[in-house]
């Protein structure tokens, strides 16, 4: 079987209608003023040519995404994170997705002013997890352990500890302690989280001498909590506010990477014994809730073996107040608290408080706030067990396959993409950021 032109020599003329469609948006860009002080018939000018544009990277990308990731991979023998995926992508293939220096000017820019470049990576992205050849290789890439733990496992194994500014990740008796301890933002994730969660998770994963994980928040300076623990604030408005969330490096980066590993584990390629029927180094894990667990710190809670509250938390998803989706929690939640709960909890942003009954179906076991660290212990020994891991195992695959889960990241990251750049969200954003300053 030999193999068709590439994508940009093909007959359906797709590639030159997309490259020339693409040059008339920047020819357009070029004659306006930034997004926020256009004059209407400019906005729709623009937004047309946009739509265009999509369009035809939609019908491109359905046809040809399998040509365009083998190009990209080498016929997949090279394993690409998403961030060096678009970024080969912008070279490969001009007009696809935006350059480097177009996402690093944008990334200077309030959310109001962004030009909304990245919901054609979205596009692309989409495309790629949407392919039964691609879409798993890109997943297994996504799971494979980050160049950063690589580098700093030698003196975690040698010591135990890794302080970093987020995460602080201690192995303490078969046990890896990851402390969220951004103190000035009550755990508030942004990129900086993003990654130092990602490299303790792989650490964790990676290290023979841990049995079980625990995430728990650390202590907080914030005036209303200072010297309290707290799980998480969820996403850092002030950051989605200032443009410093990204698409890929955060919001994708964050489902695709330290998330899917705590439930399918590290791909490792180490020549361990038993890598043949057990590619992935996976474990389970414990997550104890002090204070509030919002957004983001709700969704992690999803994919826990076992949560703990305290009897004082509290647990919320305001993502209909954001006006973005919250990750996966989508999928996920509704196996947990069923479709009606779900929906008050997503779409009208219904807190629950550890004490009502319906948080037992978020949680295991609700405690008094001083005997929350003798619950945590009792629950790390329950799971250090021979016969947990191949349970939990069949577990995830029962209640999310693999094919299902990167069915749903391949609309998230269009959506997600489209989102971020809603005009309900640029508003939002616009009236964070003006209470924030004043």
């Amino acid at each position: 079987m030999t193999a068709g032109p590439p994508p940009e020599e093909h007959p359906d003329g797709l590639w030159p209608a997309l490259t020339e469609a693409a040059e008339r948006v920047e020819k357009l860009l070029a004659t306006l003023p930034e997004a926020g002080a256009r004059s209407p018939a400019e906005r729709a000018g623009i937004a047309a040519a946009h739509d265009a544009a999509r369009a035809l990277r939609v019908r491109f990308l359905d046809a040809h995404a399998d040509a365009v990731y083998d190009r990209l991979t080498g016929h997949r023998r090279v394993h690409l994170r998403l961030a060096e995926l678009v970024e080969a992508a912008a070279t490969a293939f001009p007009g696809l997705v935006p350059t480097r220096r177009r996402l690093a000017a944008e990334r200077s820019l309030p959310q109001a002013a962004k030009e909304g470049h990245e919901i054609d990576q979205g596009i692309l992205v989409r495309a790629v997890l949407r392919s039964p050849v691609a879409g798993p290789h890109l997943l297994d890439a996504m799971l494979r352990p980050t160049a950063r733990a690589l580098e700093l496992l030698p003196d975690f194994l040698r010591t135990g500890v890794v302080e970093m500014e987020a995460v602080h990740l201690e192995r303490r008796d078969g046990v890896a302690r990851l402390t969220m301890c951004r103190d000035d933002c009550l755990n508030a994730e942004d990129g900086r989280q993003v990654d130092d969660m990602e490299t303790a998770v792989d650490l964790a994963l990676l290290d023979p001498a841990v049995r079980v994980g625990l995430l728990r928040g650390g202590e907080m300076n914030h005036p209303r909590y200072r010297g309290k623990r707290v799980f998480s604030a969820g996403i850092n408005l002030k950051y989605l506010s200032s443009g410093g969330i990204s698409l890929v490096d955060f919001l994708l980066r964050r489902e695709l990477g330290y998330i899917h590993k705590l439930v399918r584990g590290v791909l490792a390629d180490d020549g361990r014994p038993g890598s043949w029927h057990s590619p992935r180094i996976d474990k389970p894990w414990v997550a104890a809730v002090d204070g509030f667990a919002i957004g983001g710190g709700a969704q992690l809670l999803l994919v826990f073996d076992r949560v703990l509250a305290s009897s004082d938390a509290y647990f919320s998803l305001p993502a209909a107040k954001e006006g973005i989706i919250p990750g996966v929690a989508n999928l996920r939640i509704g196996r947990f608290a069923g479709p009606r709960l779900s929906r008050q909890l997503i779409l009208e942003g219904r807190r629950i408080w550890a004490k009502e009954p319906e948080a037992r179906l978020l949680v295991d076991e609700v405690v008094e706030p001083d005997e929350l660290d003798a619950a945590v212990e009792r629950s790390l020994a329950r799971l250090d067990g021979d016969a947990v891991l191949a349970n939990r195992r069949m577990l995830h695959l029962a209640e999310e396959s693999p094919h299902e889960f990167r069915a749903y990241m391949a609309e998230f990251a269009l959506q997600q993409a489209l989102r971020l750049y809603g005009q309900d969200v640029i508003d939002k954003a616009g009236r964070f950021e003006r209470r924030a300053s004043g």
